[in-house]
């Protein structure tokens, strides 16, 4: 019977109250309608003397006072509104007449108006009466009788005004500055917030209580008092961002139910829980559409009234509670017909206004899920967002650039439309320049936002960045001061810009592959001046307000740590960078100026201590070195004292951390022989040494990172490069897991992560492309570079024949430079190539994936360098290596291996046509040189295969493109033609006499392209035989093919060396003169030694200079030689 108690809900609508009022209140009070102008005739104020309200059991045994009133508890103390509200409730549920009685009390209180309605007359109660008589009490108090004329049809209503005593305007809660209302709008949003929390598992669906409270506060929110309206604002949009909570927790609810429903239906089986979970889920999909209903009325009620307010606090209320209610309920919200408000407040003449509608689309982009789904509203007011960068407001301006930077991230924006905002580099505001500042980092600098860059190797490297940036500066190379702006514009966010040690070396040239051009070395002086001046604390633009800087302890601290790193950095090379540029004044005035900013007394102690410690560290490290090599050094701290030094002297010589790293690497060596030649297993020793072991390796992957980052390898030198990639290689094959397993050493053994081993790669791969191309004073230097090459390939390829590592991720690499860096190089790949023939390997696909990256290699070239021959220097490349790899299968070696050709064939040509016509370059540089070697059947059926490939295409689309596959196709008919008529001419030949002497002594043999032809050679019957003309060749006597293992010549070794000859055939000739081959290398000496056996340049040429090799020796000093 408790239903039958409550009140039934008003006929009267809400568009009654807020039909004509609601909507002239969006710009002027001036423009309310009649209805209006009642409202404004009724008085101001008044409050009434209500008896005090009933005191029930549940009030009586709480902590809140029994006589406290709603709006009383919210005015004060916030803590007690959860409690309050559940004691509300529980009265609603008991007496919903007076709860809502009290409800409504406080509503209007909230607003400012004391009023009041009985109880037994609620269910008679008009929406649009008490609105009509609360906007009476903002007016006058003069008005309040003629209201009542004016009104005579709201007569029966009057008996609800009690006891009003008129005190003037309405008191605004809110907007006061009063201490003891300094949270009562938070503590207005919390208590209805709690509310609907509370009622929703029962008040929030009865369709009577909150129907009712969205008639009062929708129409509240469209009447002339600003206070009403700000109120009312302010709940209505919290019950939609509370029935938002309310929804999401039954979304849950619903999909859990969903599941067990599913789960239940595989069981085939009715029952009382099946039926259950389907009731349970209906009611809860019912309720869900019962808040997305009320959230839809009052956003057509309220908010689309109040969005464009004359207010603009309300304005921007509406406007984050809309980005709130989007972000946190998509499936209802995110959708054109709401997001276009977002947009449309952009042109708000409010800056408070646009820049909420700023941060409400930024948390929206944040979401890459969102994306998709606004991208017509991203098309529509794109250009509007790149507008509001140079809004009038500065922090509207900074919000607007941080959208855009957004819009980039996801490539919703073309680099064309950026032009206005990289002006605003050079304006005045600091912020808005260290906003563009940041975009230009982002976006130009790093490329965080280009998805093709950012993953790319190198990437991220000090030497990219500066390049980057001194491609901008060159736009103003003519103006020093706007190159300043620029770069205060960027070095916050630039850490490259603090990379001292990266910019000496870029002035000095110690990168062979980055050229700087004299406007770049111009700008990069500058670049250096400006960003010691910005560690150390200076200003380089000057400030608007002209203010003295002021810094705190921290910053001081900070700052004296720049000036001192900067020092340090400084210690050798400030002198050269002087010497270098002495002669240029565009350059040298700023260069002088950086010493102001050094700490000269740490600068000139720090000299002397480094020249001094620095030699006598070496020199002991290198006796040190020596003693090991011939026997162990047992002392305990030893170790710990090497990694302490390596630790504590990060800038040191290069040749100083290389010779602690051997140090380190033979102790680790000394310790595992020790216990490997033991009888029993000390557990102490063997944990003393997988921690030194994994010490080592740290470090040594430390310093492989360091040298990583730049991929020239300069930071640490090319000497240190290759000393890490040696000690590191034999460290993975001392440590070898196949060495340790089903034993009780075990734990010993390690396998290193893909990742390293692709670190490694490029570090080799670092040494081996450097240049060869040195002046005659370099020939020492040239030298070692080589001799670095020959040693870094023989470490990989020891990987490889250990099986230290996979052959198949190594391999290819590997033999993708078979003939890229000379003769030395080439020789080493020869003998890893026969050692790989002799294992259980899939040699051909090895061969493929060689070519492959060969290839990756100048399609690489192509895209990113505009100059020709290095392109085509690297398609020469890919081709000589498939010529040289194709060689291998010479004589019968081509007929036994004819199916690997065929595998190597057929998987090219599938390569080549992925993603066409991009790739198909790769026939003429790959495939083509082993088609020549299959016989004619077979070039038939890979003709019909290749043409099959481009059935139902298109190739004159593009002609360029497909010029390749052309090019093959008539390539492989001529060779069929040729041999058609080669066959033609020796079924004529075979048909005639004896007496024909002029063909009795033709032979044929085997060209080149593998095709049979016909040659003239003497009477076999007198033992002669044709051969070349000139010098024979004199048979090759390497010992480089004792590099890997100790075996013989094998078929394939033949083959292999049969090639070799082929290709280097011009190269002998030019060597006729010589009397002997030049001898392998056997074991790499240090760089000191080498300069003691330099070898004037004049000398050497004409020399053929051949690969290192290394055979297996006795003895700790024979095996760790070749780290020399």
């Amino acid at each position: 019977m408790e239903e039958a108690t409550r009140p039934k809900r008003n006929r009267a609508q809400t568009s009654k109250a807020s039909g004509s009022g609601g909507e002239n209140q969006d710009m002027a009070p001036s423009e309310a309608s009649e209805g209006q102008a009642e409202r404004e005739a009724s008085p101001d104020d008044f409050e009434d003397f209500r008896p005090k309200p009933k005191r029930n059991r549940t009030a009586e045994g709480s902590s809140v006072a029994p006589d406290q009133s709603l709006i009383e508890i919210i005015k004060g103390n916030g803590k007690q509104i959860p409690r309050v509200v559940k004691l509300w409730v529980e009265r609603y549920e008991k007496y919903p007449k007076s709860a809502m009685v009290e409800l409504w009390t406080m509503l209007f209180e909230a607003c400012g108006a004391k009023f009041f309605i009985k109880e037994e007359s609620l269910d008679e109660t008009d929406v649009d009466d008490v609105v009509v008589a609360l906007v009476a009490l903002a007016k006058s108090v003069s008005c309040i009788s003629a209201y009542f004329d004016l009104a005579p049809c709201c007569s029966s209503f009057c008996f609800l005004v009690i006891n009003m005593f008129l005190k003037g305007e309405v008191e605004d809660y809110q907007s006061s500055k009063r201490k003891d209302l300094k949270n009562f709008r938070d503590n207005l949003i919390s208590f209805w917030d709690n509310l609907i929390a509370e009622c929703q598992n029962g008040p929030l669906f009865d369709k009577v209580l909150f129907d009712k409270c969205m008639d009062y506060i929708i129409a509240l929110s469209c009447t002339p008092p600003r206070v009403y309206r700000q109120v009312a604002t302010l709940i209505g949009l919290q019950l939609v961002t509370s029935f938002i909570n309310i929804a999401k927790t039954l979304g849950a609810q619903r999909e859990t139910t969903q599941r067990q429903l599913n789960a239940e239906k595989k069981k085939r089986t009715e029952g009382p829980r099946l039926e259950s979970l389907n009731k349970r889920l209906s009611t809860t999909h019912d309720q869900i559409l019962v808040l997305e209903d009320m959230m839809r009325r009052i956003f057509t009620g309220l908010f689309v009234h109040r969005y464009r307010d004359i207010d603009p606090t309300i304005r921007m209320s509406c406007i984050e509670s809309l980005g709130v209610w989007i972000l946190s309920y998509p499936s209802l919200f995110l959708q054109d017909l709401y997001l276009k408000y977002l947009g449309w407040t952009l042109n708000d003449k409010n800056a408070g206004v646009r820049k909420a509608s700023i941060l409400a689309l930024q948390s929206l982009y944040d979401v890459d899920d969102n994306v998709p789904t606004l991208s017509l509203f991203t098309e529509r007011f794109s250009n509007r967002m790149i507008e509001l960068a140079d809004d009038v407001d500065i922090s509207v301006a900074v919000c607007a650039i941080g959208l855009v930077k957004q819009l980039l991230r996801h490539q919703l924006l073309p680099d064309d439309d950026l032009g206005p905002l990289y002006d605003l580099l050079i304006d005045d505001p600091a912020e808005i320049r260290r906003a563009i500042g940041e975009l230009v980092y982002d976006h130009l600098i790093a490329q965080k936002f280009n998805t093709t860059q950012s993953g790319s190797r190198g990437n991220d490297s000090s030497e990219v960045h500066l390049s980057r940036m001194l491609q901008i500066l060159r736009e103003f190379s003519t103006d020093p001061i706007l190159s300043t702006y620029v770069i205060d514009d960027v070095w916050e966010y630039m850490k490259a810009m603090k990379d001292w040690k990266c910019i000496i070396s870029m002035l000095l040239d110690e990168n062979a592959l980055i050229e700087l051009t004299d406007d770049d070395a111009t700008n990069l002086v500058r670049l250096l001046f400006a960003s010691v001046r910005k560690a150390v604390g200076e200003r380089i633009v000057p400030a608007s307000d002209n203010r003295k800087q002021f810094y705190n302890k921290a910053q001081k601290e900070t700052f004296e740590t720049s000036r001192r790193n900067i020092t340090i950095a400084m210690m050798k090379n400030y002198p050269p960078i002087l010497r270098k540029f002495m002669a240029d004044k565009a350059k040298i005035s700023s260069l002088v100026e950086i010493i102001v900013y050094l700490n000269l007394e740490l600068y000139s102690l720090k000299r002397q201590e480094q020249d001094g410690d620095e030699y006598s560290l070496l020199v002991n490290l290198k006796r040190l070195y020596e003693l090991q090599l011939s026997r162990a050094v047992p002392i305990d701290n030893f170790y710990k004292d090497l990694v302490q030094v390596l630790h504590s002297f990060r800038n040191v010589d290069d040749e100083v951390v290389s010779f602690l790293l051997l140090n380190m690497y033979l102790h680790v060596a000394w310790s595992l022989q020790s216990i490997v030649s033991s009888e029993t297993v000390d557990k102490a020793s063997l944990t003393s040494l997988l921690s030194k072991r994994n010490i080592l390796f740290e470090e040594l992957e430390y310093f492989l990172g360091i040298v990583s980052e730049n991929e020239d390898g300069v930071k640490c030198g090319n000497h240190l490069a290759c000393r890490v990639c040696i000690i590191l290689a034999e460290a993975w094959c001392l440590f070898k897991q196949a060495n340790f397993s089903s034993t009780k050493l075990a734990s010993l053994g390690y396998y290193p992560d893909i990742s390293t081993i692709q670190k490694f790669w490029r570090l080799c791969e670092q040494q081996l492309n450097v240049s060869d191309e040195t002046e005659d004073e370099d020939a020492n230097k040239e030298y070692i570079e080589e001799t670095n090459r020959d040693a870094v390939i023989i470490a990989a390829a020891k990987l490889v024949v250990n099986d230290t590592v996979s052959k198949e991720s190594l391999s290819p690499e590997i033999i993708s430079h078979f003939v890229m860096h000379g003769t030395s190089v080439a020789e080493i790949v020869k003998h890893l190539i026969s050692v790989l023939r002799k294992k259980d390997v899939d040699v051909p696909s090895i061969f493929l994936e060689a070519m492959k990256r060969a290839h990756h290699r100048y399609l690489v070239d192509l895209s990113s360098s505009s100059d020709q021959s290095s392109s085509a220097k690297s398609f020469q490349d890919c081709k000589d290596l498939a010529a040289r790899l194709s060689g291998t299968f010479m004589g019968a070696a081509r007929n036994k291996h004819r199916s690997d050709i065929l595998k190597i064939v057929k998987d090219g040509i599938e390569y080549a046509f992925i993603d066409a016509p991009k790739q198909l370059s790769f026939l003429e540089a790959g495939v083509l040189q082993f088609v020549t070697k299959l016989p004619i059947v077979d070039v038939q059926e890979i003709l019909k295969y290749v043409q099959s490939q481009t059935e139902n295409v298109n190739t004159d689309e593009n002609p360029s493109g497909w010029r390749p596959y052309h090019t093959f196709v008539d390539t492989l008919r001529e060779k069929y033609a040729r041999n058609e008529g080669l066959a033609v001419i020796k079924s004529i030949m075979s048909t005639k006499e004896d007496g024909v002497n002029q063909i009795e002594g033709m032979k044929t043999m085997e060209d080149e392209d593998g095709a049979n032809i016909c040659y003239y050679a003497a009477d076999e019957k007198e033992g002669t035989t044709g051969r070349r003309r000139g010098r024979p060749r004199k048979s090759r006597n390497i010992e480089g093919k004792r590099l890997f293992d100790e075996h013989g010549s094998s078929e394939e070794e033949d083959s292999i060396s049969a090639s070799d000859r082929d290709d280097v055939q011009d190269e002998e000739e030019e060597n006729e003169d010589e009397d002997e081959e030049v001898p392998l290398i056997h074991t790499l000496k240090s760089a000191s030694k080498l300069r003691s056996l330099r070898v004037p340049r004049d000398e050497n040429k004409g020399q053929t200079r051949t690969g290192a090799s290394a055979s297996r020796t006795s003895g700790m000093k024979s095996i760790y030689s070749v780290v020399m």
